[in-house]
C-alpha cells in the first residue's frame, strides 16, 4: 500500500497495453486509501472513497486493470459479477454477500501475516513432534506414572535415584535423540516414515437454494462443526510431508482467533477494494417484468453497501463506509445514465476506456512480461522446439486481429487467444514429433494458416 500512483501505473504497465487515463484513476484511488491512514482520528472519518466506474468495450482490459491490481495492493480485495446477484426474493446470491466474501478475503491476509510470525516457534514444536515420533522419549511411560503419582501425594523419583544401569540407558537414549533432531534439522530424514493422527468431523454439507440465507447457512455449519463427532485417523507421511502438516497444526494452536478476525474487520472496513464487474447487465430494459425487476432489485440492493452500511457476518459486523468501490461494464446496450440515479452518484469518477487499433495489438503481442508470444515460446520449448516471432509476423497477427474484431463482433484483445491457437494448431500437434527444430513466424506463415479464411469469410474459427 505505500507503492506511489507512479510506481503503480509503471507496475500495471508491465501486463496491459495502454488506458493511461484508468490506470492513473485506480493508481490515485489507491494510494488515497493510504493517504486516509495518515491523517488525524477525526478527518479520518470524514474522508469517504472516490469510487470509480471503469466504461469500455470488452476486451480493452478492464477485468485485467483489477486483477492486476489485487497482487500489487496488501489490501483485502475481491473480484465479483453483478450478475450474479438478484434481488431478495429471486434465485440467486444476496448482494450483502460481497462484504463477506471481503471479510473472508481479509481474514487470510491477515492469518498469513500472524502466521509468519509464529512460524519459527511452530517449526521447532513441529521438529520436536518429529522427534518423539521417530525416538519417544524413554520417560514417556514415566511421565504419565509420574502423573499419576503426583495426584496420589507420591514425589517424583529423583534421577540420582536411578541405577547406574538405568542412568546409562538414559544418557544412550538422550544422545541419539539429539542426534536424530540434528539429522531433522540437516534434512537428512527426509524419506523416514511416521505415522501422523488427524482428527476429522463428519459435518453435513447445508445446501440451500434460498437467496439471502448465506450467512445462517455458515452460522449451521459452525455449530455442526463444533457439536459432530470426532473422527481419528492414521495416516502414514514422510517425514517432508510431516513437517508442513505439524507446522499447520502448530500455527493453528498458536494463533489468536479473536485478534485475527477483530484485525481482519478492521483491515476490511479500512483498506478494503470491491471490484464489480459486469455492473451494465443490471440495468433493466423497459420491460419491467421477469428478470429485469430482479435486476432494478439489485441496484436497489447494491445502493445501501456503495452508499455505506453494517453488514452482519459470522465473524461481526463490518461496516462499508470506507470501503473503495470499482465498478466496470462495457455499456454496448446501455448507458451509465439508464442505472439509478442514487448509484450513479456514488461512482463520482467515470473512466472511459478506449477501443484497442492495430498498434495495441502489436504491442500486446510482444510488451507485456506474459504475452502471448513469450507464453507460446515457453510452451513450445518443453517440447525442445524453438519459436522465432519475426516482427513482420506480429504485425500480420495484429492486422488480422483487428480486421477480424471489425467484420465480426468486438471482442477486443481476447480475439488474438483464438487466432494464435489457429496459427498454432498443427505446431502444437506435432511438436512432440519435431524436437530441435526452430519455427520462424513470419508473415508468410501467418498468411499461409489464416488469409485463406478471411478470403472465404469462413470466420466461425474465430468466434469465442
Amino acid at each position: 500500500m505505500e507503492l506511489t500512483p507512479r510506481q503503480i501505473v509503471a507496475e500495471l504497465d508491465k501486463h496491459i497495453v495502454g488506458q493511461n487515463e484508468a490506470k492513473r484513476s485506480v493508481a490515485i484511488a489507491v494510494r488515497n486509501r493510504w493517504r486516509r491512514q495518515q491523517v488525524g482520528e477525526a478527518m479520518k472519518k470524514e474522508i469517504s472513497p472516490k469510487n470509480i466506474m471503469m466504461i469500455g468495450p470488452t476486451g480493452v482490459g478492464k477485468t485485467e486493470i483489477a486483477r492486476r491490481l489485487a497482487t500489487l495492493t496488501g489490501a483485502p480485495f475481491i473480484k465479483i459479477e453483478a450478475t450474479k446477484y438478484t434481488e431478495v426474493g429471486y434465485y440467486g446470491r444476496d448482494v450483502e454477500s460481497m462484504v463477506r466474501e471481503l471479510v473472508e478475503n481479509s481474514l487470510g491476509i491477515i492469518r498469513s501475516a500472524e502466521r509468519d510470525k509464529v512460524k519459527e516457534e511452530a517449526e521447532k514444536r513441529a521438529n520436536d513432534r518429529l522427534v518423539d515420533m521417530l525416538l519417544p522419549p524413554l520417560s514417556a511411560r514415566a511421565r504419565r506414572q509420574s502423573e499419576e503419582d503426583e495426584d496420589e501425594g507420591i514425589e517424583e523419583t529423583d534421577p540420582e535415584d536411578l541405577s547406574d544401569s538405568e542412568l546409562s540407558r538414559k544418557i544412550r537414549h538422550d544422545r541419539n535423540r539429539e542426534k536424530i533432531r540434528k539429522m531433522l534439522e540437516a534434512g537428512q530424514m527426509e524419506e523416514k516414515t511416521v505415522n501422523i493422527v488427524t482428527e476429522t468431523r463428519a459435518v453435513p454439507m447445508i445446501m440451500s437454494n434460498m437467496p439471502g440465507m448465506e450467512s445462517m447457512e455458515l452460522d449451521f455449519q459452525e455449530i455442526f462443526e463444533k457439536i459432530a463427532p470426532k473422527n481419528r485417523t492414521t495416516r502414514k507421511l514422510n517425514v517432508k510431508d510431516a513437517r508442513e502438516f505439524l507446522i499447520e497444526q502448530e500455527c493453528d494452536h498458536l494463533l489468536n482467533k479473536e485478534k485475527i478476525q477483530s484485525a481482519a474487520i478492521e483491515l476490511a472496513e479500512n483498506l478494503g477494494i470491491i471490484f464489480i464487474d459486469e455492473i451494465d447487465k443490471i440495468v433493466a430494459s423497459e420491460k419491467q417484468h421477469g428478470a429485469d425487476v430482479s435486476r432494478q432489485g439489485v441496484q436497489r440492493d447494491l445502493l445501501p453497501i456503495v452508499e455505506g452500511t453494517t453488514v452482519q457476518t459470522k465473524y461481526g459486523y463490518v461496516r462499508t463506509d470506507h470501503v473503495l468501490f470499482i465498478a466496470a461494464g462495457a455499456f454496448h446496450r446501455s448507458n451509465p445514465s439508464d442505472l439509478m440515479p442514487e448509484l450513479q452518484g456514488r461512482f463520482p469518477i467515470r473512466v472511459e476506456l478506449k477501443d484497442l487499433t492495430k498498434e495495441d495489438f502489436v504491442r500486446i503481442l510482444t510488451e507485456p512480461d506474459g504475452s502471448l508470444t513469450k507464453q507460446y515460446y515457453a510452451l513450445m520449448q518443453t517440447e525442445q522446439v524453438e519459436l522465432q516471432f519475426e516482427p513482420d509476423g506480429v504485425d500480420a497477427l495484429a492486422g488480422y486481429a483487428f480486421s477480424i474484431n471489425q467484420k465480426m463482433q468486438n471482442i477486443g484483445a481476447r480475439r488474438l487467444y483464438t487466432i494464435m491457437e489457429r496459427l498454432l494448431e498443427e505446431l502444437s500437434f506435432d511438436a512432440p514429433d519435431r524436437p530441435g527444430e526452430k519455427v520462424i513466424i513470419d508473415a508468410g506463415y501467418v498468411r499461409e494458416r489464416i488469409d485463406e479464411l478471411c478470403k472465404d469469410e469462413d470466420l466461425s474459427k474465430f468466434i469465442l
